[in-house]
């Protein structure tokens, strides 16, 4: 198995992309800690992977002692930590007339203050066991769509850091730093959004090619499977690296000819 005997602390675990990465790294042979909001959530999910296997530890990434909190979960229940990822994300719509500084300030403070925080804090016991850190982000760190700018600015940041300590953190204490982008992921949050948004229970299922030109999203399972080799021994050294998991380059790109001239809108 690709993940015998490691441990694994992943935030924003209960649902979703962390739900599936923390289902495939059991499967893969770890022991996970899972962090979430909903605390029922976290207790089902346990119940799913076995007691043996998995932990949940419900708290607020952004809280002062969260940190401490999640790290000494894992150090006191199996003893080390070999993984961190951060996963837990606050994604809202927002634009320049709604991003306003304490909004700005709360996507701020969850999708790239609180990582940081706990990479520092997890940083002794990586260098201890030559773990490492997956980030996971969003294709929209690029630039972002016109209702994502505050999650835009955040994910970008993360990006940026997650350059900067694959490389410093790599070369002082051979804790390898790399993230993932995500594309457009059919998760629970994902559904729920377009049915609160009025779209037909079905709407994945007949999208625009400009989307998905493979008819269809990714599903939070194929996200899942990169992270494991990320996470991996097999990984070798690759850190500060920063892969995108989408269907068509984001520079660039061939729009079909129904597209051309139209930037993307009809």
């Amino acid at each position: 198995m690709r993940l015998h005997n490691k441990t694994i602390l992943i935030t924003g675990g209960y649902t979703g992309i962390g739900r599936a990465m923390a289902k495939r790294c059991v499967e893969e042979g770890a022991k996970v800690v899972v962090n979430g909001l909903e605390d029922a959530k976290g207790q089902l999910l346990v119940e799913e992977l076995g007691s043996e296997n998995a932990l949940h530890h419900t708290v607020d990434v952004t809280a002062e002692n969260a940190p401490v909190q999640l790290i000494g979960t894992a150090l006191e229940k199996y003893g080390k930590l070999d993984v961190l990822i951060n996963n837990a994300a606050l994604v809202s719509s927002s634009n320049i007339e709604t991003t306003d500084d304490a909004f700005l300030k709360r996507v701020l403070a969850t999708n790239t203050v609180a990582p940081l925080a706990l990479i520092r804090a997890a940083l002794p016991h990586l260098t201890e066991t030559r773990g490492c850190v997956l980030n996971i982000g969003s294709i929209n760190a690029w630039c972002g769509e016109p209702d994502l700018l505050a999650y835009s600015m955040s994910k970008g940041a993360l990006m940026t850091m997650t350059r900067n300590l694959g490389d410093t953190l790599f070369r002082e204490n051979r804790v390898r730093v790399n993230q993932i982008n995500p594309g457009w992921v059919l998760t629970e949050r994902e559904m729920v959004d377009k049915k609160r948004q009025g779209m037909r229970e079905d709407w994945f299922k007949d999208l625009p090619d400009i989307f998905a030109p493979a008819q269809r999203i990714f599903s939070p399972e194929e996200i899942a499977a990169a992270a494991v080799y990320l996470v991996s021994d097999e990984c070798g050294p690759v850190s500060a690296q920063v892969i995108e998991l989408e269907q068509f380059p984001l520079i660039g790109r061939n729009l079909p000819k129904k597209w051309e001239g139209s930037h993307g809108r009809e």
